[in-house]
């Protein structure tokens, strides 16, 4: 076995390619219908739908730096975990605490900034090539439910407020990260910005998909019950984990006998 091979067995998360971001994507949808199913179906409300999934995510992210090595059904199931707890806090600081979109969406990226550059500060890098030790992990997963929240709060404030609707918003949303796609491939932006920004802007691609699935006709949805499209999206992705091939990213400087 080679050194990067001995690199990717030794990393815990994936590397970011094409079937990555598939997964991304319909993670963040499910994460949308899922938290509604919650907190709007069930009629938990915002504030027990976010202790429910924060717990759920601190328990996740509590395995998932205690694993060993890179385990697929782990790493995506704290995602999910992840995107709900942000569906529900975001939810939570738009209406439960009354600030409105504009004030939720300013405040979540605040806080996005804080631990990114927390992170950075004390690592010297945030880019997810280092995500190798327990301290750097617990900033990955933090920056990572952040920027799930801010995402939902801004997929929400583009389809409720702009008069684009739910599919006017996700196409804006999809233009946005075609954008970064053409900077990825073509420009010489830093590869770590493109990233955290493509991470940023599909959650709000999955909010607008699941409000599309899931609202009523009149409001510009396809109608369909928030746990028949929960149902369909978590079908989606067990196939994809199952299907696509998936290996660990690298981790650069790693010894090579990890």
């Amino acid at each position: 076995m080679n050194s990067r091979e001995l690199r990717d067995v030794a990393s815990k998360v994936p590397a970011v390619t094409l079937v990555f971001w598939i997964i991304k994507i319909a993670a963040t949808t499910l994460g949308e219908t899922g938290g509604d199913t919650v907190t709007m179906t069930l009629n938990w409300g915002y504030l027990a739908g976010t202790l429910l999934f924060l717990s759920a995510l601190l328990v996740l992210v509590a395995l998932q730096i205690a694993a060993k090595k890179f385990h697929p059904w782990l790493y995506w199931a704290t995602i999910i975990a992840s995107t709900t707890a942000g569906t529900t806090m975001a939810d939570f600081a738009d209406r439960s605490l009354g600030i409105g979109y504009a004030g939720g969406a300013t405040l979540l990226f605040a806080g996005l900034l804080a631990v990114l550059g927390l992170w950075y500060r004390t690592q010297g890098s945030i880019s997810v090539e280092t995500v190798n030790t327990p301290k750097i992990e617990a900033f990955y997963w933090a920056a990572i439910t952040v920027s799930q929240t801010l995402g939902t709060a801004l997929g929400d404030w583009m389809a409720d407020t702009s008069g684009l609707g739910y599919a006017g918003g996700a196409l804006v949303f999809a233009a946005a990260l075609a954008v970064l796609v053409g900077l990825y491939f073509w420009t010489k932006v830093s590869h770590v910005f493109l990233f955290w920004a493509a991470f940023i802007l599909t959650r709000p691609l999955g909010a607008t998909v699941g409000d599309f699935l899931d609202k009523p006709q009149n409001a510009g949805g396809l109608a369909f019950s928030r746990p028949l499209a929960s149902a369909i999206l978590a079908i989606f992705i067990i196939a994809c984990i199952l299907i696509l091939p998936q290996r660990a990213g690298t981790h650069p400087g790693q010894p090579d006998a990890a």
